[in-house]
């Protein structure tokens, strides 16, 4: 699972882009009772959820002409502009290119061969607080060939995979190139469930009860996209979305079970 000590590759960032960024804190904080705090004037809204003074995630207007609200997961690198030149070399392409942010940092925004959208920071910054329950557990990409898939974000992050059996599908979970696999894995690739469903990036939040978190977006206009579920030797998974219709899912994870 997601620790605070990011490495080359790790998801350290996530932010939502919202049409309605008070609707959006409103939903949040009374989903995980997050608490919003704007970083000032002169980032256009930009702010952070936190939990407890501690950053779990952002929260910025949308800004591309026709998109969709969504959540963005970021990844570390160390050189930003190699990693824009490895995204085009293995098929992907630049949505944003690298800029510089705050103090000394940079960002770029970019969609895999198969659609699925994410972005790169290059910066100390990161999530203060994951693992916890309501912060950021795990992320998992979506994709018609995950083989593929697995193949360009190794050549982009020097990624590991390793192939585990789920239900109905075989599962590759992902680490970072360096250390113990086991203990870099920090999210997943599964195939796509439908034909209706878009390659994506989805977030995990872990959740002390997920039933009770599924009511509570219910409750405030979110809607159901995968009622809650146990799924053997994981834990208990539920996918919602946001009543921008923002995706993203909430697992409580097996160890904690019955506690």
């Amino acid at each position: 699972m997601l620790g605070t000590d990011f490495r080359t590759g790790s998801p350290h960032w996530i932010d939502l882009g919202s049409p309605d960024t008070d609707a959006a804190t409103a939903f949040y904080g009374s989903v995980f009772g997050w608490r919003f705090a704007s970083a000032g004037p002169e980032a256009g809204g930009y702010g952070f959820f936190q939990k407890g003074g501690k950053t779990v995630a952002a929260l910025g207007q949308l800004t591309e002409e026709g998109a969709k609200s969504s959540w963005t997961t970021y990844f570390r690198s160390d050189d930003i502009q190699a990693t824009a030149r490895a995204v085009v070399a293995g098929g992907g392409t630049v949505r944003v290119e690298p800029m510089s942010v705050g103090d000394g940092g940079w960002i770029g925004q970019f969609t895999d061969p198969q659609g699925a959208q994410f972005a790169v920071l290059q910066s100390e910054m990161g999530l203060e607080t994951t693992s916890e329950d309501n912060t950021l557990l795990w992320v998992e990409l979506h994709v018609g060939a995950p083989e593929e898939a697995i193949r360009f974000y190794n050549g982009v992050f020097g990624w590991r995979s390793e192939e585990m059996q789920a239900p109905g599908m075989t599962y590759r979970v992902l680490s970072i190139k360096d250390g113990d696999q086991q203990e870099g894995a920090f999210g997943g690739v599964a195939p796509l469930q439908s034909e209706e469903e878009e390659p994506r990036w989805v977030p995990y939040f872990a959740v002390a009860d997920p039933d009770a978190i599924v009511t509570a977006a219910q409750e405030n206009g979110g809607t159901v996209v995968m009622p809650a579920a146990d799924v053997p030797d994981v834990g208990r998974i539920a996918w919602l979305a946001d009543p921008s219709q923002a995706v993203f899912a909430v697992m409580k994870p097996n160890p904690r079970q019955g506690q």
